[in-house]
C-alpha cells in the first residue's frame, strides 16, 4: 500500500504517523513545498520575538526522525491530481502514484486587493521566509503598520511590540477579532492593546500603499482619510485553503474540500484533514473550514485511520479558538453568536477585562465567549459536546454565568438541583 500525503504541516505530520503506527508495511510518502523540515506556522511569533531560533519552529526535532520511521520526505509542488490512474503531477514534471491520497495542503494569505499591496516592504506573516524578511525591517523604533486584527493579527502583536517598534493595527471590524469574540469582549481587546502602546483603527480599511520616490518608506492612506508613515507593513487579513491544484479530479470543491464523517473526499481513496477540509459543523449540520490546529490534528489521525483501513469517525467539527493577545486570553466555542430563538447570558467586569458570554438553544449550552476567565474553558467544551440538558441549571447560569463548574458536576451526577 502507497499513502502520499500532500502537505507537510501538523496535520500532514500527524497522519504520516498515525499511517505508520496502524500500517507498518506501507510506503508513505509526504509531500511539502518549502525547503525546510515540517514546521509550525504557530510558532512563528515566538522565532519573531527571539524566544526560540528556526529548529525551534521544527514539529519534531530530531533530524533523522522521518526517516527512522520509514516516511518519506519529499520537497516538491503539487501540480495536478488524476484520481482516475490514482496519480500525482508534480510541477517540476515528475509523478507520483498512490493507492490512499491525503489532501492536507493548508491555506495561505488572502490579501486584499489594495493598491500596491505588492510594494517592497509589504509581507504577510505566514513562512519563515516571511519571518525573515519582517524581522529584517522590525528593528526596535521602525514604523509598523499591521493589516488585520484577527487570531493571527493578534497573536503577531506580542512579538512586534517585544521588537520595540511603533506599531499600529488596522482592522477593517467594529472590534478586533470579529470572526471569534463578541463585540464586548473585541472592544476590551483593543482596549487592553492599546494600554500596551499600539494605536488602533477599527472599521477603517487600508486603501492604497505607496513607496515614497528614492526611500524605503512607505505611505499608507487609510478610509478615514488618515496618511502613516511605514517601514514595514505586514498583512494579517486572513487566509484561504490550498485548492486550486485539484481543479479537473473530481474532487469536490466549495471553500475547501469536501469531506465526510470519515474525512474521505467524493472520491474513493483521497482523504483531506486539516486547513483545507469543510467538513459537516458540530450542532448545525452546516459544511465549514475550521482553521484551526486542535481540529487539523483530529481530522488527520481520522483520516489516516481510515486510510490504514481502520473505521474511525468525526463527530463533527467544532468551532473552538484559545488566544493570547499580550497576556489577555480569549477563548470561543461553538456557535457563540448565539443562535435563532435562543437565550444568552452575559457577565462582564471592564476594569479587569473580564467578560463571559454563553449562549444556549433550549437547555443546551451551544456557544460561549471567555476573556480573562481561563478556569471555565474545559468545562464548556465538555457540556457543548456532550450537548448536555442543563435542565434548572439553565435559568441559574442565565443568572449567573460563573457557576459554570456548579452546573457541570451536577449534571454530571445526574442531579436536577
Amino acid at each position: 500500500m502507497k499513502h502520499v500525503i500532500v502537505g507537510n504541516g501538523p496535520a500532514g505530520v500527524i497522519a504520516a504517523e498515525t499511517l505508520r503506527k496502524e500500517d507498518p508495511a506501507s510506503d508513505i510518502v509526504l509531500i511539502g513545498d518549502e525547503p525546510h523540515p515540517p514546521y509550525s506556522r504557530m510558532a512563528i511569533p515566538y522565532l519573531l520575538e527571539g524566544q526560540i531560533d528556526e529548529r525551534g519552529t521544527y514539529l519534531r526535532k530530531a533530524p533523522d526522525h522521518f526517516k527512522r520511521l520509514g516516511i518519506e520526505l519529499k520537497t516538491a509542488r503539487v501540480a495536478a491530481v488524476d484520481t482516475t490512474a490514482r496519480r500525482v503531477s508534480l510541477e517540476d514534471g515528475g509523478t507520483l502514484d498512490y493507492d490512499r491520497l491525503l489532501i492536507a495542503t493548508g491555506s495561505r494569505p488572502n490579501p486584499p486587493p489594495v493598491p500596491g499591496g505588492d510594494s517592497p516592504g509589504v509581507f504577510p506573516c505566514w513562512t519563515l521566509a516571511d519571518a525573515r524578511r519582517i524581522m529584517q525591517r522590525a528593528k526596535r523604533g521602525a514604523r509598523v503598520v499591521q493589516m488585520g486584527a484577527g487570531f493571527i493579527g493578534c497573536i503577531l502583536l506580542d512579538p512586534l511590540v517585544a521588537r520595540g517598534v511603533a506599531l499600529t493595527l488596522v482592522e477593517m471590524g467594529n472590534r478586533l477579532v470579529p470572526r471569534m469574540m463578541g463585540e464586548t469582549a473585541g472592544n476590551l481587546i483593543r482596549r487592553w492593546v492599546e494600554r500596551q502602546g499600539i494605536k488602533v483603527y477599527t472599521s477603517t480599511r487600508v486603501e492604497r500603499i505607496e513607496a515614497k520616490s528614492g526611500t524605503p518608506t512607505l505611505e499608507v492612506s487609510l478610509s478615514d482619510g488618515s496618511r502613516l508613515e511605514a517601514d514595514l507593513v505586514i498583512n494579517a487579513t486572513g487566509v484561504r485553503p490550498n485548492i486550486e491544484f485539484l481543479e479537473g479530479s473530481g474532487v469536490k470543491t466549495d471553500v475547501g474540500v469536501w469531506v465526510d464523517e470519515t474525512m474521505q473526499t467524493s472520491v474513493p481513496g483521497v482523504y483531506a484533514a486539516g486547513d483545507v477540509s469543510q467538513a459537516v459543523e458540530f450542532g448545525t449540520g452546516q459544511r465549514v473550514v475550521n482553521a484551526i490546529q486542535p481540529s487539523a490534528a483530529d481530522e488527520a489521525r481520522i483520516a489516516a485511520l481510515n486510510m490504514a483501513g481502520k473505521r474511525a469517525t468525526l463527530s463533527g467539527s467544532l468551532a473552538m479558538n484559545v488566544l493570547d493577545t499580550m497576556g489577555l486570553v480569549a477563548t470561543s466555542y461553538g456557535r457563540w453568536m448565539g443562535v435563532p430563538g435562543g437565550e444568552g447570558a452575559e457577565l462582564t467586569d471592564a476594569e479587569r477585562f473580564h467578560h463571559l458570554r454563553l449562549e444556549f438553544h433550549d437547555d443546551v449550552l451551544v456557544g460561549a465567549n471567555c476573556l480573562g476567565l481561563t478556569e471555565h474553558v474545559g468545562v464548556i467544551r465538555g457540556l457543548i459536546q456532550s450537548r448536555t440538558p442543563l435542565g434548572p441549571w439553565k435559568d441559574r447560569l442565565l443568572k449567573d454565568p460563573t457557576r459554570l463548574m456548579e452546573a457541570y458536576l451536577a449534571r454530571a451526577q445526574g442531579v436536577a438541583s
